[in-house]
């Protein structure tokens, strides 16, 4: 993939999406990021791709809304050309609310951004592709798509779903040369887990749980996602990459 080749990488104002969006820019790849709020944290996402020689622009987007994907990549490509790179890891983390007192718009909350977003971004990328350029997909999971959790229903849900999207999408679009793989992080120290960045005795039991002994961090899983976008990583697809310091093999561990 050319190193020109535009991408676009969603919930790129912190965390993972601005360790892609950054790992992305310094290599020479023009990137339109989103944000969902915080245009201030969006700008500095791009100052320090232009600040490396990159080129970025961050529009404010909804990934949930079909008008507003609609609207960036109409940005994106208007800017930097076709979009044949994406990376979706904009989303909500659980609830954490028990499912006899869940809400219909809280849970579709959830799924919208976690679900309905990645299939609303891929569905537009590949519109937007003639037959035969190509391109690469890869969408921020979670280990919680098969590990869930007491007071998930929504998050494990929406994870759940996207595994079997990027599966599906793998295989459907195979022929079209687009590769859709995954990464499903455990715990990684973004405001996802900012009571943990907080709260150093809540850190510390909770990567005493963890078989490596620590918390990733975001640029670690940008590095695999990097990867996953590269030429190197050309006859990947319909793959999730567990990046979780063996922390979801302990299911069952102990009793």
């Amino acid at each position: 993939m050319d190193e020109r080749t535009c991408a676009v990488v969603t919930g790129g104002e912190s965390g993972i999406g601005k360790a892609c969006a950054i790992a992305l820019g310094l290599t020479g790849h023009p990137v339109v990021l989103t944000y969902f709020a915080d245009v201030g944290a969006a700008q500095q996402t791009v100052a320090g791709i232009v600040a490396g020689g990159g080129r970025a622009v961050a529009v404010q987007t909804d990934v949930g809304n079909e008008a507003q994907v609609e609207a960036l990549f109409l940005a994106a490509e208007q800017a930097f050309g076709p979009v044949r790179l994406l990376v979706n890891s904009a989303g909500l983390n659980m609830s954490g609310i028990a499912i006899e007192n869940q809400t219909l718009a809280g849970f579709d909350k959830v799924l919208r951004a976690d679900l309905y977003g990645p299939f609303l971004t891929c569905r537009r990328m590949v519109r937007g592709l003639a037959q035969g350029q190509g391109g690469r997909i890869v969408n921020i999971s979670s280990i919680h798509e098969s590990a869930p959790r007491a007071g998930g229903s929504d998050y494990d849900a929406a994870k759940g779903g996207l595994a079997q999207l990027t599966r599906t999408l793998a295989l459907e679009l195979a022929p079209r040369r687009i590769a859709v793989n995954a990464v499903s992080p455990g715990m990684i120290l973004t405001p996802m887990n900012q009571s943990a960045l907080d709260h150093p005795d809540e850190l510390a039991r909770k990567e005493a749980a963890i078989p490596w002994g620590r918390a990733g961090t975001p640029e670690e899983v940008a590095a695999v996602v990097a990867f996953l976008l590269s030429p190197a990583a050309d006859y990947i697809t319909g793959t999730t990459v567990t990046i979780d310091g063996a922390l979801s093999l302990t299911v069952a561990q102990g009793a």
